[in-house]
């Protein structure tokens, strides 16, 4: 677990030193956290609506709004890029 933790500092780190050195040449480096489980996404199945309502499960993140987090961060404006998104259901519980 400990070396778990220490590889994520490392690619966090990372994504800092990246950010720093191509902001001024235009590109955006963003470091994404998805703390939880992402559900299926709703309408590959031929599940029923409340089916898919119930497997999505109270903890897991939707697909669709998951991927709205990944466009809005890809059409930011230049003056003000995010340079780290952590992502969890708001069901997430701290344990």
């Amino acid at each position: 677990v400990q070396q778990a933790g220490c590889g994520k500092f490392a690619l966090r780190a990372l994504s800092q030193c990246l950010a720093k050195e191509f902001q001024p040449l235009g590109i955006h480096v963003a470091h994404i956290i998805i703390d939880g489980i992402v559900g299926a996404p709703r309408s590959s199945s031929s599940m029923s609506q409340r089916e898919q309502e119930s497997d999505l499960g109270d903890d897991s993140l939707d697909p669709d709004a998951l991927a709205q987090t990944y466009w809005n961060l890809h059409i930011q404006d230049r003056t003000s890029w995010t340079q780290e998104i952590d992502v969890r259901s708001s069901n997430y519980r701290y344990f």
